[in-house]
């Protein structure tokens, strides 16, 4: 069974809960009505919801990507969502002459609630680059996707899509441009040294420092085990280094030190990521 999913958060907000959204771009999307039929053999017909849309794109038996189409002001999840909302989960176990699936999750962006929180996504739109791997590659590959994902904007609705594709064996596709830009906006890993370098500040939290590099805003994402929470904030930048603090907001009752932390980066160069042990306190 070929499912991504990623562990809800202890804060999650329920479903209907109010949101406030910061207007988005404008997408030439009319969400009204029928859904758009597909224009090719290389995509699906698109799945449409009160705010989204979604369907699967194909550049080759090897590569496709599962696009979320966004209504201006909506947005949808990371595979951590933040302080609220839920990540999608993408089902792939009733596809035909696939051995596995591996679902990639380009760079997210810092979104503002109106509430004080942040949440981890996209708006817009995303495409999701899929890694397939076929059972016989002599054979022809037919994704079948099961997808349940939340879109939110001043109330969140949770979405589904049904989808199946059988990828043509030959042929041009006119979507592997926008999926190759997809993988290559998921975070590259790199090795925790060449990450940045992480200090214990005080009995709370830590430290973080990065080699600065010329480009877009830096973020850091923290991803902690499952029962922790992470607050991060940007810190004052020293020796040519990009600074974050890391502080504990709330942990497993009992739980010790060290922990593992996957960290993403995103902006400057390109967004990177690494699986860091945090050093224990002080």
């Amino acid at each position: 069974m070929f499912t991504q999913s990623c562990d809800e958060r202890p804060r999650l907000t329920p479903f209907a809960a109010p949101r406030g959204r910061a207007v988005a771009v404008a997408l030439a999307l009319i969400f009204a009505g029928p859904p758009v039929r597909a224009a090719d053999s290389f995509s699906t017909d698109w799945a449409a919801g009160a705010k989204s849309q979604a369907r699967l794109v194909a550049a080759s038996a090897n590569l496709a990507g599962f696009e979320i189409a966004l209504a201006p002001g909506a947005i949808t999840y990371w595979r951590d969502p933040g302080d609220a909302g839920l990540p999608p989960t993408l089902d792939f176990s009733g596809s035909d002459n696939v051995a596995s699936v591996e679902p990639k999750f380009p760079a997210p962006k810092r979104i503002k609630e109106a509430d004080g929180g942040e949440a981890f996504g996209y708006d817009g739109g995303v495409v999701f680059p899929l890694l397939i791997r076929p059972r016989d590659p002599a054979k022809p590959v037919t994704l079948k996707l099961n997808a349940d994902f939340a879109v939110c904007e001043k109330v969140c609705l949770p979405a589904k899509a049904r989808l199946s594709l059988t990828i043509p064996a030959a042929g041009k596709s006119p979507y592997a441009g926008a999926i190759d830009a997809a993988l290559a906006a998921v975070p590259r890993p790199v090795p925790a040294k060449d990450f940045g370098a992480v200090a214990a500040v005080g009995a709370d939290g830590w430290r973080l420092c990065s080699a600065r590099q010329e480009g877009p805003h830096r973020d850091l994402f923290v991803e902690p085990p499952e029962g922790w929470w992470i607050k991060v904030a940007p810190a004052p930048a020293e020796q040519g280094r990009d600074c974050f603090t890391l502080t504990i907001g709330d942990k497993p009752k009992d739980a010790g030190l060290p922990i593992a932390l996957r960290l993403t980066l995103t902006g400057g160069a390109g967004a990177v990521e690494a699986t860091i042990d945090t050093p224990l306190m002080r």
